[in-house]
């Protein structure tokens, strides 16, 4: 080892490796913060402390909502896409992962302000990563990013159904399966490279 150069692994000394395991926690940052309301929320309001995003209600609800979930079930089937889908994100880039939430946040804008009933949970940001790491392989058209899009495609590739409203189960809202999706797909092909 002392025989190597210190910048072989580029102009920082951190490898691509390195530098993930760095931002790896962020997701579970995030994570926590969805935990820590499910938990107040079952805790002081008996599940009744909800903060959905909904037509005509207030602004904020934009950014709570990823963070509410319909109980501990809702927000654990959440957490075990959330987490992959986001390393994976993560994989490509910091700019990448803060491309896919604005994404998701732009498309829920319509839905906040034109789409009857309510919509809670990770699922948004959940579909807007699969929406993006299904589309940046076929737009890079780069080997590795080919690869990562069939990967998931494979992997994950029955969420999809429940984009489709008439698939989608009694009590789920797609249409926030649906903007989120879109929200991933406008973020690959914002930070898409050549």
């Amino acid at each position: 080892m002392d025989g190597l150069p210190q910048n072989t692994l580029g102009p920082s000394g951190l490898g691509r490796l390195d530098r993930f395991k760095g931002k790896a926690v962020l997701p579970m940052a995030i994570l926590s913060i969805a935990w820590i309301q499910e938990l107040l929320d079952q805790l002081l309001f008996r599940g009744r402390w909800n903060l959905p995003l909904e037509q005509g209600g207030p602004v904020w609800g934009l950014f709570t909502a990823p963070f509410s979930h319909a109980g501990f079930g809702h927000l654990i089937s959440n957490s075990l896409w959330f987490l992959p889908l986001s390393w994976l994100v993560l994989l490509k880039g910091g700019r990448d992962y803060l491309a896919v939430w604005i994404g998701v946040w732009l498309f829920s804008i319509p839905v906040w302000l034109f789409w009857p009933g309510g919509s809670h949970g990770l699922s948004g940001v959940i579909y807007g990563l699969l929406g993006y790491l299904l589309w940046i392989g076929w737009l890079e058209k780069r080997p590795l990013s080919l690869l990562l899009s069939i990967g998931c495609l494979l992997m994950y590739g029955g969420l999809l159904p429940a984009l489709v409203p008439f698939l989608s189960p009694v009590g789920v809202s797609w249409i926030g399966h649906a903007s989120g999706f879109a929200g991933g797909l406008l973020a690959a092909w914002a930070v898409q490279r050549p």
